[in-house]
């Protein structure tokens, strides 16, 4: 199913959700803007998951060491590669269209997955 601005998102290593943003709206589907495998941006079309709790992330391990090794979490500020696999039979923008199916991969090792594509009307 087609991904749209406004779709839900999870990581892996978030605690909450997260919406997908969509800054140039090249196709619409319901006359909501339709997302590519490009609209990968953090901060831009990727807002942070609230907090990240892996310890990858330079930020998370400072808070636990600072803890004295008490896991702790810190503000998410995702790191992230383009959405993958994309629908490549279907252009936006000249790229694949963003599939329900896609994902991206945030720096820190967190798996982003798109968990409400913003419509069920129709699919292509």
């Amino acid at each position: 199913m087609q991904v749209v601005m406004g779709a839900q998102m999870m990581c892996s290593f978030g605690v909450a959700p997260s919406v997908l943003a969509v800054i140039r709206p090249t196709c619409l589907c319901n006359n909501v803007p339709m997302a590519n495998i490009m609209d990968f941006a953090p901060m831009t079309n990727i807002p942070p998951f609230g907090m990240c709790t892996t310890q990858s992330n330079p930020a998370v391990a400072a808070a636990t060491a600072a803890a004295m090794g008490t896991p702790t979490p810190a503000p998410c500020v995702p790191v992230t590669t383009p959405w993958t696999p994309g629908k490549a039979q279907v252009l936006v923008g000249g790229m694949p269209a963003l599939d329900i199916g896609s994902k991206c991969t945030c720096a820190w090792g967190g798996s982003i997955s798109i968990t409400n594509p913003g419509q069920t009307n129709t699919k292509v």
